[in-house]
């Protein structure tokens, strides 16, 4: 079907065979002389594209703007002048022009704004397609060969790149590219397991760890004499920060990075080796009274603010801190009202706990889950998060500090489908996608397991304690009520196991634009 186009310009004559061009290239131009013919022919006839002269007698090309939004808020309009006076030029931005030509035009000019405004996004979806195919044997070459950390961030921040784009242009390449996230998990998978106990002993040579955040990120801030604001967000993956990115670019310069969540990639332990700078095992061996084993009933993130300070002290850094934990907009709004207070204080660390409580919320309510379907979804309202609450207002006020902002997780999660049946006694934890215990069952060759713990950094609450991960979008799931287990549990968003999402994780440094 042909694109509907109206032309208004009051020497619409003269344009004959721009009209004419347009029509040999499969449009249907209709016409009009004035803004009052204009408005009459919009309030009954529906357009793709108007292109309207700003300068006419009668109704201006504003006025005739601002009526033809009344009748057709969606239709983009395009503003045609010999006027390039930079007010009027603000004037039209403001009231919602889709484009802005400079007379004379010529034909080619009018197609390619045509192309932009009406044919964009069939463009772009074919020529999403046509790249992504071109691209799907590198991936694969990438993935069978990846030899090394810095190839494994590269590949991942490649996939998930794809992955928005896919989405962006509405191709139907989503399932080839999950089958490709698949294959390259499976990689991953044993890549760590080949890797893992040299990164654990080798802290100089290791690729930068949940212990090494604060030392090897923070601290070399600090002694530049910079302010930081350092926030943690709970369960919060790279590609959920790319949906955010937009949306601080135009205050912040950005510079990202990924860096290696520790296993298990769950907060008890991968958060607290953030704060508190060593592995678990040497957490609970220094700082028993802080350590909280994954059997006892006690929250496993309580005493951060201590684990932080002691960092601190072992590192013979003197800077004062302040340690907020915002589970809510109300407490981002009430520390938005004590900004002024942390003026003088170098280190401000903020856990924002709101997107591992959205993943919890979605295994547990079916109407989350509707809502968050799929990962796409998942990205959306975590980016609909962003924009309507205190957290953005909060991100709009530190853009005003003369401060560096550090952002960063603990873990990521991934979507799980794929159960594996394991068997425990009481005293093997919950978690779906890592287990401890000393009685525990399972199919080796499709799990990371860990006999000796202390050899991975872990604690063992007994000698025969044996750790086990899940990888890819595999989940533990018991022979019990196995069918209701299953059913319950597939195709949530886990954490604690092997995979991209959850241990390659985003490490961004913003500054403000404003203290440049």
């Amino acid at each position: 079907m042909a694109s509907r186009l109206l032309w208004i310009d009051d020497e619409i004559d003269m344009l004959k065979p721009h009209v004419l061009f347009l029509e040999k290239k499969g449009y249907d131009v209709a016409t009009c002389n004035n803004g009052s013919d204009a408005l009459r022919r919009c309030a009954s006839e529906p357009f793709d594209l108007i292109l309207l002269d700003e300068n006419m007698p009668g109704l201006s090309g504003l006025e005739t703007l601002q009526g033809i939004k009344e009748m057709q808020p969606d239709v983009p309009v395009v503003m045609v002048t010999k006027n390039e006076e930079e007010d009027l030029m603000d004037q039209a931005i403001g009231a919602q022009i889709a484009d802005y030509l400079i007379k004379p035009v010529n034909p080619n000019q009018i197609l390619l704004t045509l192309k932009k405004n009406i044919h964009q996004r069939a463009i772009v979806s074919e020529a999403t397609q046509s790249a992504y195919s071109r691209a799907f044997s590198e991936l694969q070459m990438q993935i069978s060969e990846n030899s090394g950390f810095e190839q494994w961030k590269e590949l991942y921040r490649s996939l998930v790149r794809w992955e928005l784009q896919i989405e962006e242009a509405a191709v139907p390449m989503a399932e080839m590219l999950a089958m490709q996230k698949v294959e390259a998990n499976a990689h991953f998978f044993r890549f760590v397991k080949r890797h893992y106990e040299d990164w654990v002993n080798n802290p100089d040579e290791r690729p930068l760890m949940s212990p090494d955040v604060m030392k090897r990120t923070v601290f070399p801030l600090l002694r530049e004499g910079r302010r930081v604001f350092l926030l943690v967000l709970d369960n919060f993956r790279y590609d959920q920060w790319r949906a955010l990115a937009p949306e601080l670019s135009d205050a912040f310069d950005i510079d990202e990075d990924l860096y290696l969540g520790i296993l298990p990639t769950a907060t008890g332990y991968a958060r607290n080796a953030i704060f508190a700078g060593m592995m678990p095992a040497d957490i609970k061996r220094m700082y028993p009274h802080l350590w909280v084993d994954d059997t006892q009933e006690e929250g496993k993130n309580q005493h951060e603010e201590e684990l932080l300070r002691l960092q601190l002290e072992r590192f013979r850094r003197k800077e004062k801190f302040s340690y907020n934990k915002l589970n809510d907009s109300q407490a981002a709004e009430r520390l938005l009202g004590q900004l002024k207070g942390l003026a003088n204080v170098p280190l401000n660390v903020l856990v924002v706990n709101f997107i591992d409580i959205l993943s919890h919320a979605r295994t547990d309510s079916r109407m989350v889950r509707e809502l968050m379907g799929d990962e796409a979804a998942y990205r959306s309202i975590t980016l609909s998060w962003f924009r309507h609450t205190a957290v953005k207002e909060l991100f709009a006020a530190l853009a005003e500090q003369d401060a560096d902002i550090v952002i960063t997780t603990d873990h990521g999660s991934i979507y799980v489908d794929n159960p594996v049946r394991v068997q425990g006694d009481r005293e093997v934890n919950t978690n779906l996608r890592y287990k401890l215990g000393r009685n525990l069952s399972y199919p080796a060759r499709e799990v990371f397991e860990m006999k000796q713990p202390a050899r991975f950094g872990l604690p063992a609450p007994n000698l025969s304690t044996v750790y086990i991960y899940a990888a890819g979008r595999s989940f533990f799931a018991y022979p019990n009520n196995y069918n209701h287990y299953v059913q319950y549990y597939r195709g949530t968003f886990q954490h604690g196991g092997i995979s991209m999402e959850e241990m390659l994780i985003p490490l961004v440094r913003l500054r403000p634009k404003s203290s440049r």
